[in-house]
């Protein structure tokens, strides 16, 4: 289908949705304000069209959600966590029964490929089905005292406002690992989305007003405002914001990082990554290569756990590269949406510039090419955004191989021992993802000590990228340091807080401190 049509047939699917039914971008649930601020295009990076525009929040009506979700916070609190959980379940049902309409928004704004799209949803529906269950399991702990007649123990409250501000490459799922985690915990959200996938937080947050209306939630529980970064720094500063989650570059989240730590705020960032799979001569090669060039694709390489560089045994070195330059031949680039292409485009024109700079810096440096890169032209491609997959047989020294490429560029190395591939691959600043592929237990085992791989997440005979709901996400360097979704991941949305209580006549100090009066 021509992309032009297909981008029409979308709108006209938003339309009915309600979803460009208003041009605003700020809400504080249920309620839209006018939004005064500087308006947000969104443009396709499929076909390069203007999808829509919206309004952004002004200074002004910042003030007026963060004193909206205030009040929200104190009623919502006081909600039975297993009610809260109720409102998260029927969150849940309402994403299924969009699930294919916001997947297909999702792809066309964003330009993952429909089924990434509709993963994305899904992992939305997942985390919902999480917190649902986590609504009866916010476990707090006893102890024994050292007095007499005396209990301990500890609970868990929650903390108030969670700003989240999340990035482009995962414009609504990053949020739900965020909010379904916080609403059953009694927190409220001021959701702030990239300003370049603006559609996509808009629909979300249709979807969420229609559940929390019926469900008469207090206005201000789910709060959005599109803006550019300045919103998102001024809730950095906000006291009122107990925590931010940010998800983005290094660079944004040192700045973030930087302006909550002077408060003495709690961030959780998911930053950077400089994802490796190591390819052991006792590896299986279908799954090898199959994981290596998913990962290394996927999401046109916008993930942050996308694969970048390959750390191959020396004996296998030129097979997988053989193999590799064969499966990169078969790849398909053009329109996420046709379900037969396995590439799609970019993000923007900036990506791209960032894309031909970063091959250019790698053959300056001493790289070789191996799979030529480019960018796409002609038919189908006029974005401008379409790029081809390339492989560059480089050090893990040089510095661009060092740095986060958000595009699909991925770096060869070879490697003679276990542990020098170890070295290599925890010898980037970032720690986000990690794979080995090897059917040997020594190798493994090793990869996953306390002497293997460095980062948040360790694969064994699996891609570095897509991750289950079900354990704890983030990494570890550069990568920030904090974890979202599964596991315990709740404790960073409440604050703990231990309780003792005498129950005794009289008043016994603790390490047998005498005070007599």
């Amino acid at each position: 289908m021509d992309t032009m049509i297909q981008g029409n047939a979308i709108a006209a699917e938003l339309k009915a949705l309600g979803i460009l039914s208003n041009n605003s971008g700020v809400s504080t649930g249920v309620n839209w304000l006018k939004g005064e601020g500087n308006g947000v295009e969104s443009f396709s990076p499929v076909d390069g069209s203007l999808i829509s525009s919206c309004t952004s929040a002004s200074r002004e009506e910042y003030e007026q959600i963060m004193q909206t979700a205030a009040a929200a916070f104190k009623e919502w609190r006081m909600w039975p966590a297993p009610k809260r959980g109720e409102v998260v379940r029927q969150l849940g049902e309402k994403l299924r029964e969009h699930k294919q309409d916001l997947g297909k928004l999702v792809s066309y704004e964003m330009g993952k490929s429909l089924q990434e799209g509709l993963g994305e949803v899904q992992e939305m529906i997942d985390i919902c089905d999480f917190a649902v269950g986590l609504s009866r399991q916010l476990y707090g702990l006893s102890m024994h005292s050292e007095r007499p007649l005396h209990r301990m123990y500890e609970q868990w409250h929650p903390l108030g406002i969670v700003g989240v501000i999340s990035a482009f490459n995962f414009p609504v799922a990053v949020w739900s690992w965020n909010a379904a985690l916080a609403f059953v915990c009694g927190d409220v959200c001021i959701w702030k989305p990239s300003s370049k996938v603006p559609l996509s937080a808009i629909a979300t947050q249709k979807i969420i007003a229609e559940v929390f209306k019926a469900n008469n939630v207090p206005e201000g529980v789910s709060c959005l405002m599109v803006s550019h970064s300045s919103i998102g720094e001024e809730m950095a500063k906000d006291a009122r914001v107990p925590l931010i989650s940010v998800t983005g570059s290094t660079r944004v989240g040192k700045r973030i990082g930087g302006i909550v730590g002077e408060r003495l705020g709690r961030v959780i960032q998911e930053l950077g990554g400089n994802n490796a799979i190591i390819i052991s001569e006792h590896a299986n090669m279908n799954i090898a290569i199959r994981a290596a060039i998913f990962g290394a694709v996927g999401t046109a390489g916008q993930r942050c756990t996308t694969t970048r560089r390959l750390i191959i045994h020396e004996s296998v070195y030129a097979d997988v590269l053989n193999l590799l330059k064969k499966s990169y031949a078969q790849l398909r680039i053009g329109n996420p949406l046709d379900q037969n292409n396995h590439v799609g485009p970019l993000i923007d024109r900036k990506a791209v510039e960032d894309y031909e700079k970063a091959i250019a810096q790698a053959m300056e440096e001493g790289g070789k090419m191996i799979v030529e890169g480019g960018v796409c032209s002609g038919e189908g491609y006029e974005s401008g955004c379409y790029v081809k997959p390339c492989i560059i047989e480089a050090s893990n020294n040089f510095k661009i191989v060092q740095h986060e490429t958000f595009a699909p560029i991925l770096y060869v190395m070879k490697y003679s021992t276990i542990e020098e591939a170890l070295d290599m691959q925890n010898g980037v600043p970032q720690g986000l993802s990690s794979s080995i592929m090897s059917t040997n237990i020594y190798e493994t085992e090793y990869f996953l000590s306390q002497q293997g791989s460095d980062c948040g997440i360790a694969n064994v005979n699996i891609g570095t990228s897509g991750a289950e709901i079900g354990g704890a996400f983030g990494g570890e360097k550069e990568t920030g340091g904090g974890r979202e979704s599964g596991s315990d991941a709740w404790k960073a949305y409440m604050r703990r807080q231990t309780n003792t209580i005498n129950y005794s006549t009289q008043l016994p100090l603790a390490q047998g401190i005498k005070f007599d009066i």
